[in-house]
């Protein structure tokens, strides 16, 4: 039985919470609980809400990323997801992907001693082969320049020069850097624009099948039941590329502006909290001691440390982005596409319409020009029906058909000519 909610009081949903290690829950959640919990105001949650229309966006904030994508709507914090409208088809699919995509990313991360030792081994490995020669003497250089380099930081499998410096000889040696799985937020993030560029791809295939064999058969046989099928094919082709687009804008103007991307990593927001706080710890305590001299004091709020959160390599976030862009583009291009030959088709079937209304009107023509001739030819008749006596009543039968047959050869003669100055003036096309 349900039970009325007081004024004031949060109205209580039911979110989807899957946590960064692929477990998924059901949890009844609150208004004010959900935006304490993710530090989002009130405004960014109302974009969630599936009973209102609200267009695609992907907004980056302090603690969270909210995601509006078609039938996706989220919030992505750096260690869980909260998903809304849980009970989508497209979205238990999307839970699905996402969760596949966490457990088999967890399974394949390398630690970074693991990448450093295993790149310490193909260096060490790289240079017995290269340089075996003893006189070299180079084993033990090498194996300590190893381990003081950093395990690689690259998200595609690369290949990268280091060099081993050794008593002014240089060695180049070519290291395969092992791949960094992405943070959590990414994952989530590329779940959602994959699911999203999924289901725009379906739609826009289904309306190919659809829409290119009946305008093929529009323009064969015009008919009532033709142009209704080819206006619903407009229709939702217009809507879909409104989606498309919007989709496409939210993604150019996320790679427009670095500062959104970086507000994107909430994984590094994390992970350089502590270390904000240690810095502010240190600098308090050099503060305690050193009180004579208050210039020289370091100011963490104004210094190189809060570059940690300001300066974030944000390549990686831009080649997920720039690659879900192209699939997006292709897809509005294909929308394009398809708009262009409904629009040739719409054209040639105004041309095709105009030619049969210009027959139309030159079948006019011809019917009032014979109308015409034919009224001449009755007034000759109305003319000798007069009750007036005229001698040619009195005269031999051949004079009859004489006078039927001049009366009919002139009015087909002045058809003709009508006919003629009709085409001479290309009034007529025959």
């Amino acid at each position: 039985m349900a039970t009325k909610l007081k004024k004031g009081m949060s109205v209580v949903k039911a979110w989807l919470v899957i946590s960064e290690s692929g477990q998924s829950s059901i949890e009844e959640i609150g208004k004010h609980s959900i935006m304490k919990r993710t530090g989002l105001p009130a405004r960014d949650l109302r974009a969630l809400d599936p009973l209102l229309s609200y267009p695609s966006s992907i907004l980056g904030r302090e603690g969270a990323i909210v995601v509006s994508l078609e039938h996706i709507r989220a919030i992505i914090t750096a260690k869980e997801v909260f998903l809304i409208n849980y009970n989508n088809p497209l979205v238990v699919q999307f839970v699905q992907d996402l969760q596949h995509r966490i457990v088999f990313g967890n399974n394949n991360i390398t630690s970074p001693r693991q990448a450093m030792d295993h790149s310490g081994r193909e260096m060490e490995d790289a240079a017995e082969v290269t340089w075996g020669s003893p006189s070299l003497n180079i084993h033990h250089s090498s194996e300590k320049n190893l381990s003081k380099r950093r395990a690689p930081t690259c998200n595609f499998v690369n290949m990268k020069s280091q060099e081993i410096e050794d008593e002014g000889s240089t060695i180049n040696v070519s290291v395969a850097a092992d791949p960094k799985a992405l943070p959590f937020e990414f994952k989530v993030l590329e779940a959602c624009l994959e699911s999203a560029c999924r289901c725009l791809e379906s739609e826009t295939r289904t309306l190919e099948e659809e829409a290119y064999p009946a305008l093929d058969e529009l323009t064969s046989k015009i008919s009532t039941l033709n142009l209704e099928r080819v206006r619903q094919i407009k229709s939702r082709l217009v809507a879909l590329s409104g989606r498309v687009q919007k989709v496409r804008d939210e993604l150019e103007n996320l790679l427009d502006d670095d500062n959104d991307m970086a507000e994107m990593y909430l994984t590094e927001k994390v992970a350089d909290a502590p270390a904000v706080d240690q810095i502010s710890i240190i600098e308090e305590v050099n503060d305690g001691e050193s009180e004579a001299d208050d210039e020289s004091v370091y100011d963490p709020k104004a210094g190189d440390y809060s570059e940690i959160n300001t300066n974030v390599d944000i390549e990686e976030l831009e080649m997920l982005l720039e690659a879900y862009f192209a699939q997006i583009d292709g897809i509005l291009q294909k929308l394009s596409g398809m708009s262009e030959y409904v629009d040739d088709t719409e054209d040639f079937i105004n041309i095709m319409l105009d030619d049969k209304q210009n027959q139309l009107l030159q079948m006019g023509v011809i019917l009032s020009a014979t109308n015409m001739i034919l009224n001449a030819g009755i007034a000759v008749v109305g003319f000798f029906g007069m009750n007036i006596h005229v001698a040619l009543f009195d005269g031999k039968p051949i004079q009859f058909w004489e006078t039927v047959i001049g009366t009919c050869g002139g009015c087909i003669a002045l058809f003709l000519v009508l006919l003629g100055w009709g085409k001479k003036k290309k009034i007529l096309a025959l």
